[in-house]
């Protein structure tokens, strides 16, 4: 079975994506590290493969596989190429090969869902989406799945980019407006959710912007030299992560104030092994949770795709009878 990326849209709507991705933290999945290969391409950039496995004993087993090969730009050809094996973990047999760029798109967007239900207030109505690119198209929908959003503002340093997104949004009847580029601070004061998806090294969100009861979702800042947010937000927030090892060893909102002893390792109060499998209840486990400020900081975990893709071919085969 092969699913391309329209198909892995239609089998992972967002309602049991995310459900499938709560379920799966609280799982005896087996995650090894990725593995990361370097590969010399004749007259052209080096290459890079990345291998992230994990599986499930005795019921499937997984592996993404993502090819960078930079020298592609100037042919005019994507720079990555990715897609997803699934295999039975009983047989070891293929079920299906999926495309894993939408595969991961949709699950990152699900986590950052996921973690809104254990963290932002259930009143939350307005979402402020910093970034126009790519991952805010899925993070928006995401989002309004487990809130009750009303208005969404958008906020790109480059305007045209912000006001193409909400006339998009606008044609899907999602009320939407641009936030101006010179107004961030104003976008983020009024905003009971601010999602950030920004290829940023420098933070973009100020922590004294953030009101009260307000939840910052941080999905950029995938490598240590990545800001989307300063040392006041990840002080006056209580920062929960998706996986504590990978958000501390590959997160620059992490790693550089750590470094710079403005906070330690102890301010992430759960991940969602914790959240999910019941240990730690999120907000409402918080003192003055009406009005504390939480912030969540994913990296990206295999179990999350190994979830995804199980849906997908679920939902697959369920749907051919």
């Amino acid at each position: 079975m092969q699913l391309n990326s329209i198909q892995v849209r239609e089998a992972l709507p967002w309602d049991r994506l995310i459900k499938a991705l709560d379920e799966i933290f609280t799982k005896n999945v087996c995650a090894p590290v990725r593995h990361h290969h370097s590969i010399n391409v004749p007259n052209d950039p080096q290459a890079t493969l990345l291998l992230m496995p994990a599986w499930l004993e005795g019921e499937y087993l997984g592996v993404k596989l993502v090819n960078v090969f930079p020298g592609n730009n100037a042919r005019g050809l994507p720079g990555l190429n990715s897609s997803y094996m699934l295999s039975s973990g009983k047989t070891g047999a293929p079920l299906a090969q999926l495309d894993a760029n939408e595969l991961t798109a949709r699950r990152t967007a699900a986590a950052s869902a996921l973690a809104s239900t254990y963290l932002s207030r259930e009143d939350s109505a307005e979402l402020l989406m910093v970034g126009a690119g790519r991952m805010s198209r899925y993070l928006i929908p995401a989002h309004m799945s487990v809130r009750p959003i009303t208005k969404v503002r958008v906020w790109n340093r480059h305007e045209e980019a912000a006001a193409h997104l909400v006339a998009e949004l606008k044609a899907d009847g999602i009320a939407a407006e641009v936030c101006p580029a010179a107004l961030l601070q104003a976008g983020v004061e009024c905003a009971d959710i601010v999602s950030c998806a920004t290829m940023s090294t420098e933070p973009l969100v100020c922590g004294d912007w953030l009101k009260p009861g307000a939840h910052l979702d941080l999905v950029g800042s995938f490598t240590p030299l990545m800001r989307e947010t300063d040392n006041v937000a990840m002080q006056r927030s209580a920062v929960f992560v998706d996986v504590r090892a990978g958000a501390l060893s590959e997160s620059g909102d992490l790693i550089i104030p750590i470094r710079d002893g403005v906070i330690t390792e102890e301010i992430i109060h759960a991940e969602f092994a914790q959240l999910c499998g019941g240990k730690h209840k999120g907000r409402a486990d918080l003192d003055d949770w009406q009005n504390a400020i939480t912030l969540f900081k994913s990296v990206g975990d295999a179990r999350e795709d190994l979830a995804a893709a199980v849906l997908a071919y679920q939902q697959t085969v369920q749907s051919q009878g």
